[in-house]
């Protein structure tokens, strides 16, 4: 079995904390940040068993982005 890393953004929605994972798509929630992780972890290995990815060498990148709020 291949491991592939893939990027997750949490953010925190009134009492519960969502996540997504960016490269497939699949979203998930928990009543934490680990339980939000947990779930969308085993969202993504549920939904790749069934809809695996083609075989592509990923490169990812990190950016923030700075924009002025008033």
């Amino acid at each position: 079995m291949i491991k592939q890393n893939f990027t997750a953004v949490v953010r925190k929605e009134e009492d519960l904390y969502v996540a997504e994972c960016l490269e497939v798509g699949t979203i998930s929630q928990g009543d934490t940040l680990k339980e939000a992780i947990s779930n969308l972890k085993e969202a993504t290995e549920l939904y790749l068993e069934e809809f695996p990815l083609p075989e592509i060498k990923m490169i990812n990148f990190e950016a923030t982005v700075d924009v002025p709020v008033m």
